[in-house]
């Protein structure tokens, strides 16, 4: 299930939000963290540097070096640590504004010196098993690479492994392909989050032919809204994608492009398997009623019978229940058991007759 504070059924736009200037840096979402945190990677082919850093400053004279250099901010509500990036990497407020905000959709723009990237990232808790929902920004300049996270986590620690164990591919490559990078670990936990509430969704198919229980109902509801959760972030992210794809920009290399390709294949995967999934639970939710509709007949079809053959062994048993002194058979020996006897010829024979009708 996913976390109530982490995502809404809607987009909510905030009373305080009407009105305010484009590039006003307000802070619009869940504080997760109290203290932001700045981590620098800078590497090439043969160095890197792991640093820490308490003042954005102390980044900016990375900017001319021949190196890749990935700043990492974890916390988006610091106005002053976004003033200081706009101002030290040449960015408009708006880019900024826009990082802020954890609501927004996911969204490529594509500006003077740099591109603009927004996605959702999701993530299974493995101690709740609930969704996770962070707003991943990126903004990709030539030599430099800054990710915002809502806060810190280790989604990404296989990629500074790779850089770490000085993997070819991505100390020999530039900012564009460390943000593929990044993007393709987003979009692998899509797969990954789809897959295991699809892996839930298939097991209650078995329990539904037989005799489905009672909480199954809420089961398929339940699916179906954390199914309905990831497409409304799968889609927009596929747009994204699709965009980013397309765009001509001189900071994405043609060397990049097939990488970007590939992003577009897994996240169309990740949308199929949501609609599998979605149309596999609407056939769920048919089966579940049928088969409750069919015991339900059941049900109606033994009552009936049940009530066809009594209805005249109780008028049977009602006229010899009057109380009159003069009925005809009423002193005779064997009355009682000619009566039990009219009555069992009737019932067996109704039964046969029904048995042939194959009414049951």
């Amino acid at each position: 299930m996913e976390k109530e504070d982490d995502m809404s059924k809607f987009i909510k736009k905030h009373k305080y939000e009407i009105g305010i200037s484009p590039d006003e840096l307000l802070f619009i979402g869940n504080k997760k963290i109290d203290n932001i945190l700045l981590r620098l990677i800078d590497f090439d082919a043969t160095n890197m540097e792991e640093i820490s850093i308490e003042d954005v400053k102390d980044v900016l004279k990375y900017q001319d070096k021949d190196s890749v250099t990935w700043l990492n901010i974890d916390g988006l509500h610091n106005k002053e640590v976004m003033l200081e990036i706009a101002k030290g990497f040449h960015l408009d407020k708006v880019i900024l504004s826009d990082v802020m905000n954890t609501g927004g959709r996911p969204k490529l723009e594509e500006h003077a010196n740099s591109l603009f990237i927004s996605i959702k990232m999701i993530q299974i808790d493995k101690d709740t098993n609930e969704f996770n929902v962070e707003n991943l920004t990126l903004i990709l300049t030539k030599s430099v690479l800054i990710s915002f996270q809502e806060k810190k986590g280790d989604v990404f620690e296989p990629i500074r492994e790779r850089i770490r164990n000085q993997k070819k591919r991505i100390r020999n490559s530039g900012t564009d392909y460390l943000a593929f990078s990044l993007l393709d670990i987003v979009i692998d936990n899509y797969i990954y989050a789809t897959s295991v509430l699809g892996d839930k969704i298939e097991k209650l198919e078995d329990s539904l032919f037989k005799d489905p229980p009672k909480g199954v109902i809420d089961c398929i509801n339940q699916y179906k809204q954390q199914l309905n959760f990831l497409r409304r972030n799968i889609k927009p992210a596929q747009d994204m994608i699709l965009s980013l794809v397309k765009v001509e920009s001189d900071l994405i290399a043609d060397s990049t492009q097939i990488h970007l390709n590939e992003l577009l294949a897994n996240i169309s995967l990740a949308n199929d398997y949501s609609e599998s999934y979605r149309e596999i639970l609407s056939d769920q939710l048919n089966i579940y009623h049928t088969t409750m509709s069919s015991k339900l007949n059941d049900t109606m079809k033994f009552l009936t019978i049940f009530s066809v053959v009594f209805i005249p062994l109780t008028f049977i048993a009602g006229i010899y229940g009057t109380n009159f002194d003069f009925i005809p058979e009423l002193h005779y020996k064997y009355s009682y058991f000619i009566m039990w006897g009219v009555m069992l010829i009737m019932a067996i024979g109704m039964l046969i007759y029904f048995k042939l009708k194959k009414w049951l």
